[in-house]
């Protein structure tokens, strides 16, 4: 069990990476669009999050609050919906608030995993 939950949480942490760099490329080329990085992120992100929320941990970390998961799940989907929306209406251009707020959600979400105990 152990080994499948650094496996998820690797895939995590990849998902996380895909979904902030692509982003991130986005914004510093000025051309503010949903790149297909992006939303392999979010889906990544939103699939073994809930993985690992799954009770198969058995081991290692402490439990995680409920809350904590919930919170997480909330910021999750409403990241996926922003990334996800824009993409699948073939936009081009995304506005700049929307694009701040997928870029600043996304950093919110690392900081709950990171810092709420």
């Amino acid at each position: 069990m152990e080994a499948l939950r650094l496996v998820l949480r690797y895939a995590h942490l990849i998902g996380f990476a895909l979904l902030l760099g692509g982003a991130i490329v986005q914004f510093v080329s000025g051309k503010l669009r949903i790149n297909p990085a992006m939303l392999w992120g979010a889906v990544i992100q939103v699939l073994t999050g809930l993985a690992l929320s799954a009770p198969l941990r058995g081991g290692g970390d402490a439990e995680p609050s409920p809350v904590k998961l919930a919170v997480k799940l909330v910021i999750a989907i409403m990241i996926f919906v922003m990334v996800f929306v824009p993409w699948r209406r073939k936009r081009e251009d995304v506005n700049r608030g929307h694009f701040l707020g997928i870029i600043g959600m996304t950093l919110i979400n690392a900081a709950v995993a990171t810092f709420w105990h």
